[in-house]
């Protein structure tokens, strides 16, 4: 939930423009264009962090593991392996390659539920920390990775790569060779440069629009929560402070509960059309 805390010597736009910046290898010259050579040093730790913490988790709940009466973390993670283990299997047929698909499945749902539930963290509190830390009370700090469009594109590619995988693996080469020249109209040679360049605006979209989805509901999840915090720090400013920080609460609680809803079924969403597209390079046209 957002904090009332909101720097006095900045404006409400240079406030979220701020907190919109990334700490990353431009220093103080940061620019609005994207460049691949750019890296975003907050995304990755956090990234990586919370990727570490999935694995610990899952790995902690496989190792206290009982046949007894579960406990309320092993039952959830039972819960949450089903769910997950009956919706590998209705959409990828073949059981060996669910040996790796659902577990992947599993800790991608895990991963990006913790990376998009740090937006319910305090919208200054992390930087804040940072910024003690450094000295430096304009050091920048992005907290939430699915935020930033270079970790959820990052992450959609090797969607994509596991996909071209499996195409050749299933398929063979030579088959899939086949099938991006002669589908979907047809292995007439006259339709084969459609035939190639319709396949590989497919993968595109797929990989974009997986990517993008994620990355448009948490940023502006991320900005709703700004704006509740400049409210809130707003409130001994002006002659109708108390209103504001009652609003700040209200507004604050209630868009983190809603948050929450959001949270789980943008890792849900990732989570199966990671599914549904590596199923359908199991399957031919």
């Amino acid at each position: 939930m957002a904090t009332e805390h909101a720097a006095d010597a900045l404006s409400a736009g240079d406030y979220i423009k701020h907190h919109l910046t990334h700490l990353n290898n431009l220093g103080e010259k940061q620019t609005s264009i994207i460049d691949p050579w750019v890296i975003n040093y907050d995304t990755v730790f956090y990234s990586v962090a919370l990727g570490l913490v999935s694995v610990f988790l899952l790995w902690r709940a496989a190792q206290k593991a009982t046949s007894g009466v579960p406990g309320r973390f092993q039952s959830a993670v039972e819960l949450l392996v089903e769910m997950v283990a009956d919706q590998a299997k209705g959409i990828i047929h073949s059981a060996e390659s669910r040996l790796f698909v659902a577990p992947l499945a599993l800790t991608v749902f895990v991963w990006i539920f913790l990376m998009n539930a740090m937006d319910l963290l305090p919208v200054d509190l992390l930087p804040v920390i940072w910024q003690t830390v450094t000295g430096n009370p304009h050091a920048y700090q992005r907290v939430v990775p699915t935020a930033d469009l270079s970790a959820t594109l990052g992450m959609s590619v090797g969607v994509l790569l596991l996909c071209v995988y499996y195409n050749i693996k299933i398929k063979g080469l030579s088959g899939w060779v086949h099938e991006l020249f002669t589908a979907p109209f047809g292995a007439h040679p006259l339709l084969w440069p459609v035939n190639f360049v319709m396949q590989i605006i497919e993968f595109l979209a797929k990989t974009v629009s997986h990517g993008m989805r994620l990355f448009g509901n948490m940023y502006a999840g991320e900005l709703v929560f700004m704006l509740i915090a400049l409210m809130g720090g707003a409130w001994a400013a002006t002659t109708t402070g108390v209103f504001l920080a009652i609003g700040h609460i209200l507004a604050g609680t209630v868009w983190a509960i809603f948050h929450i809803l959001i949270i789980l079924l943008q890792a849900f969403i990732f989570m199966m059309l990671t599914l549904v597209y590596i199923g359908q390079a199991h399957e031919g046209h």
